[in-house]
């Protein structure tokens, strides 16, 4: 092992254990993610998120007490050549064993103008199974981090007229017996930033062609005119919440809690396994004696 990458990896577990390996091991734990002889892919897509988690993956197999199965997936949809050398040399830096396998996923969604990032996503997904399953795991597990869980939250309420979240695991409806699971739920972006940041590490933004050229037009527009331009929801999600840190820091945590305290008998409606159930269905008249 290269000794940049021992110093990396000692970062993880002693300058960030507080606010990195630590809320890895509680989301491993609290959300029962792992199990003895899992076989476990690591979806790396080249950006922060998903390295770090590698890593982090590695060091639970290494010190850990549970035997599992540990791959790493890379999926090409249609890189640039430039970013596919930054992931195969960041993987070459972390010592993460990379199986890298291509798609044309950039091209089929090119010319789709609405939701060409859920359309990708969806697609990815799909493929990451496919070849998750051809290497024998069980699991999947991706580097959705705290910040993406609570801007889902706030998402779905504000565009999507309803609560969802972003689940810590799930099993897969198209793949029998494989199951999704995100060990980053706990761990807040800032501190993957910081992480980044004192190592001096680089790694792949979102690569693809549609938000490069948003990246552009948004650039151009707050050159000539001074105003921010809002490149996705996503994106109005990460300036809502910057403005509650303003108000309270637990304001993030509050928003996680309130989905784990649905109180169903202050609810007018809900849905459950398909099905929508409206407040009235349970609502007897009040009888008087």
């Amino acid at each position: 092992m290269n000794e940049r990458c021992r110093q990396i990896e000692r970062s993880i577990i002693k300058d960030f254990r507080k606010t990195i390996w630590k809320p890895f091991i509680r989301g491993l734990n609290e959300y029962q993610m792992l199990q003895p002889g899992d076989s476990v892919a690591v979806c790396i897509s080249g950006g922060k998120d998903s390295m770090l988690l590698a890593k982090c993956m590695q060091e639970i197999l290494r010190h850990g007490k549970m035997e599992f199965g540990l791959h790493f997936l890379v999926m090409d949809p249609g890189y640039h050549p430039a970013n596919r050398a930054l992931i195969e040399e960041n993987a070459r830096l972390l010592e993460v064993p990379v199986h890298i396998f291509s798609s044309e996923i950039f091209d089929t969604v090119a010319d789709v103008t609405q939701s060409p990032c859920y359309l990708c996503a969806r697609m990815r997904r799909g493929y990451l199974y496919a070849h998750a399953k051809e290497l024998g795991c069980n699991k999947i597990a991706l580097g959705h981090h705290f910040d993406d869980v609570i801007e889902t939250i706030l998402m779905s309420m504000l565009y999507g007229a309803q609560v969802n979240t972003m689940m810590p695991k799930l099993h897969s409806t198209n793949f029998e017996g494989m199951e999704l699971i995100r060990p980053l739920y706990f761990v807040k972006e800032a501190d993957i930033l910081a992480w980044k940041e004192q190592n001096g590490l680089r790694f792949l933004q979102c690569a693809c062609r549609f938000t490069e050229q948003i990246a552009r037009e948004r650039k151009e527009a707050e050159d000539s005119a001074g105003e921010i331009v809002k490149s996705s929801k996503r994106q109005e999600m990460k300036e809502f919440i910057a403005q509650f840190r303003k108000i309270s820091p637990h304001i993030e945590t509050n928003i996680l809690k309130s989905v784990e305290n649905v109180n169903l008998d202050a609810c007018l409606g809900y849905v459950q396994k398909g099905v929508r159930h409206h407040f009235l269905e349970d609502y007897a008249p009040k009888t008087v004696s």
